[in-house]
């Protein structure tokens, strides 16, 4: 009876290690391909794949992260088109998965820090009549990600870029952004992610940002 105990146990074992095996592979591969898409189509079609591995995988918050940042990636293409009247659904679609994921990891900073971005998409739809509105929310999201994880590159990079592209006689520069996008390179050399699933975007922006001249 111990035998065959001992040997349920080690399959259970076994099928648990084998299905974490299955679910890593599959948001290793998944994940690989946020840096490799250009288009708003691609980008939708992966966040579809991370909300399907997340509705299998039920306890899993990072599905549910990647599908949010493709989706604001998503938005950033559609920013930098100029086809800022279609932001406001692509942005309520990443806070629909923000929402999915915080449910299994509150008080999460990289949830925060993608509700800071989801929060620029909204006011990039209409800065004009939405700066005074969003432009809060998008600073306590990124406040409150910096108290949770104060050492977090990515929080930096999201800084350098506010400074970056906000004009002198509103308080940035270049230059600032410039020295934040210098710290956000330090921090990564240092800074170690909680698994080999979890986020590491930001780095190759910072470095791009400081090779312009």
């Amino acid at each position: 009876m111990k035998k065959l105990i001992l040997t349920i146990s080690l399959s259970l074992i076994g099928f648990t290690a084998f299905a974490q095996t299955a679910f890593e592979k599959a948001m290793t591969e998944k994940i690989a391909k946020v840096e490799d898409h250009k288009t708003p189509d691609e980008f939708t079609a992966l966040a579809n794949d991370f909300d399907r591995i997340g509705t299998k995988e039920s306890k899993e918050w990072l599905p549910y992260y990647y599908a949010a940042f493709a989706t604001i990636q998503k938005g950033r293409i559609l920013m930098q088109s100029g086809k800022t009247a279609e932001l406001d659904p692509v942005a309520a679609d990443a806070e629909k998965y923000i929402a999915k994921a915080e449910i299994l990891s509150p008080n999460n900073a990289e949830l925060f820090i993608l509700k800071k971005m989801t929060s620029g998409l909204k006011m990039m739809a209409d800065p004009m009549s939405r700066y005074m509105t969003e432009a809060p929310v998008a600073q306590q999201a990124l406040a409150k990600a910096q108290e949770l994880d104060p050492n977090n590159p990515r929080i930096t990079v999201l800084q350098a870029e506010d400074a970056y592209f906000t004009p002198e006689q509103f308080g940035g520069s270049k230059v600032k952004g410039a020295e934040l996008f210098k710290k956000a390179i330090e921090q990564f050399g240092t800074y170690k992610s909680k698994s080999s699933l979890d986020p590491k975007w930001g780095k190759a922006e910072a470095e791009y940002f400081l090779s312009q001249k």
